[in-house]
């Protein structure tokens, strides 16, 4: 067949299939200008208009900006554009949706194609609406032509191989889409024909491959970046100001979570931070997965409570199950023997419980009530105590009981460790774990920040952080440290009931016919407890022998 009769055919092929472009083959604006059916009183925001625009124009597009300014719209209504301008035209094509979890894509993305392909002017499309049954499934949209789909970005082998001369790679939160998946995908948007990309997320740590695009790392050229601002997303009616003031009271406009989710910027968790922002998120994302599978978490094991001190001060009580901290629950303005009651609920309602409460100030009162209402496995949280634990290197000790129980939740959460604590996801728990800072003293001691001193400093107490810490405290002790519970609630009821001095087993030295020494040590501090397992006074910290010799 001659050349130029080829040439021909090829021309009148071309011709034919842009005849069957829709007007809005190459601007996905004006598709969502004239064929989605809005809500009254809403329409695309400017910076949605524009970000469709410039993908059109530089093919690679990534997005970054505060928590709510619509990025799964903007995801949704491209996918929508891209399949149907394609499919109409009688074009092959292909998208692939990935985000950095699973549970992204089931959970908002494609649940939000479905919602906005039940918008669509069909009459102006000119075709049918989608069937549920054959085209739009719950993570996949089948046409003549091609198809869009969900893939997981923990598995970037599964994701090679995709080819086409129409080409759309949707990334969504792509903060956390690992290295290998960013590398894989660069095959199928590398071939001939307009392949597109479309990145978008809250910015988190300044790492990883979406950092790199906005930072314009080396190779990363051909990305088009845009910050979508605070501001614009307020003017648009996307974010309320008011819950931009109350994010900064609650986090504080320095911390990172406040830069990440407020601002739209990359910023970690400060370098003195006890547990990264970025640990936190990913024990939510665990959270989440259990909430998803259905599983069951096993018997309530432990509850931890933080008894409210002053009066902007929240009750705090955390329910753990296993390694799934379930749920956090709050009241105010409540006394000590409300609080109580709570608490009974809970432990009546699961007999195998043990209750961590703090005792210092308020926290006192309950415990008692508890222990007098017959609940032995109480435990008395004293943050400003003595310890003798090491973290995990075994090289630094730690100031007091608290630095020792913040510590090793952060150690739970280390990624490094493989770990598999579970943390709801609360704004209020995500702020308190993110907030607290720590110090390493001379004397080779780790001194995480009191609640005093975090209050000045952040405006607020981290109630909600100090009774998921407690929760989670207990629950790495083991059997001995159980024992040595069971212990200390012995020597709390002979402390309320001391034995008479006639009752109490003559001193070995007698039994052995020596003679009394000069200085009988004391069984207990006077005013105090019984001395503890380091032989120092739980509260003053003198060892029995100074209790003799000061008389």
């Amino acid at each position: 067949m001659p050349d130029d009769l080829l040439s021909r055919i090829g021309d009148s092929l071309l011709e034919r299939d842009r005849d069957r472009r829709p007007s809005w083959y190459s601007d996905p604006a004006l598709f969502a200008t004239e064929c989605v059916a809005w809500p009254e009183g809403t329409s695309l925001a400017s910076y949605q208009r524009e970000i469709m625009r410039v993908l059109v124009e530089h093919r690679r597009v990534a997005v970054r900006g505060p928590h709510g300014l619509g990025k799964s719209a903007l995801c949704a209504l491209v996918v929508l554009w891209f399949a149907l301008s394609r499919d109409l035209a009688h074009q092959d094509w292909r998208s692939l949706t990935t985000a950095g979890s699973w549970r992204q894509l089931t959970a908002y993305l494609w649940p939000e194609i479905a919602l906005w392909s039940r918008r669509l002017r069909w009459e102006v499309i000119g075709r049918p609406p989608f069937d549920s049954r054959t085209e739009l499934m719950l993570t996949t949209l089948r046409l003549s032509h091609g198809q869009a789909f969900a893939g997981a970005s923990d598995d970037p082998s599964l994701l090679e191989g995709m080819h086409s001369s129409q080409v759309l790679v949707v990334f969504d939160e792509s903060k956390a889409i690992p290295a290998g998946t960013w590398q894989s995908l660069e095959g199928a948007l590398s071939g001939q024909g307009t392949p597109l990309a479309l990145a978008v997320s809250t910015p988190g740590a300044p790492s990883g491959v979406f950092y790199d695009i906005h930072s314009r790392k080396l190779g990363y050229e051909d990305w088009s970046v845009r910050h979508v601002t605070l501001e614009e997303a307020i003017t648009a009616g996307r974010i309320s100001p008011n819950w931009a003031a109350a994010r900064a009271r609650q986090w504080g406009e320095g911390s990172a979570i406040y830069a990440n989710r407020v601002l739209g910027d990359f910023k970690s968790s400060d370098e003195d931070s006890v547990i990264p922002l970025e640990w936190v998120e990913a024990a939510i994302e665990r959270w989440q997965a259990w909430k998803d599978s259905g599983e069951d978490t096993g018997p309530l094991t432990v509850v931890g409570v933080d008894v409210a001190r002053m009066g902007t001060d929240q009750t705090v009580i955390a329910l753990r199950c296993g390694d799934i901290v379930t749920e956090l629950r709050r009241s105010h303005h409540e006394d000590t023997m409300a609080t109580t009651g709570r608490v009974v609920g809970v432990l009546e309602a699961n007999p195998g419980a043990r209750a961590v409460v703090d005792v210092i100030g308020l926290g006192s009162g309950v415990v008692d009530r508890l222990r007098e209402q017959g609940f032995k496995r109480t435990i008395a949280f004293n943050a400003s105590a003595g310890t003798t634990r090491k973290d995990r290197s075994g090289e630094l000790g730690f100031v007091n009981t608290r630095s020792a129980a913040w510590w090793w939740l952060r150690e739970q959460l280390d990624p490094a460790f493989d770990p598999t604590l579970c943390l709801p996801p609360d704004d209020l728990l995500i702020g308190d774990l993110s907030g607290a800072r720590y110090t390493v003293t001379s004397s080779g001691k780790i001194q995480v920040e009191s609640k005093d001193e975090i209050r000045k400093r952040l405006g607020r107490s981290t109630d909600s952080g100090d009774a998921t810490v407690q929760a989670c405290f207990d629950a790495a002790r083991g059997v001995g440290a159980v024992f040595l519970d069971w212990m200390k609630a012995k020597k709390a009821e002979m402390d309320e009931n001391p034995p008479p001095p006639e009752n109490l087993m003559p001193p070995m030295h007698f039994l052995l016919g020596q003679g009394p020494p000069e200085v009988i040590a004391p069984k207990r501090c006077p005013g105090h407890r019984y001395f503890g397992l380091e032989r120092r006074c739980v509260y003053c910290h003198a060892t029995p022998e100074e209790v003799a010799a000061n008389g």
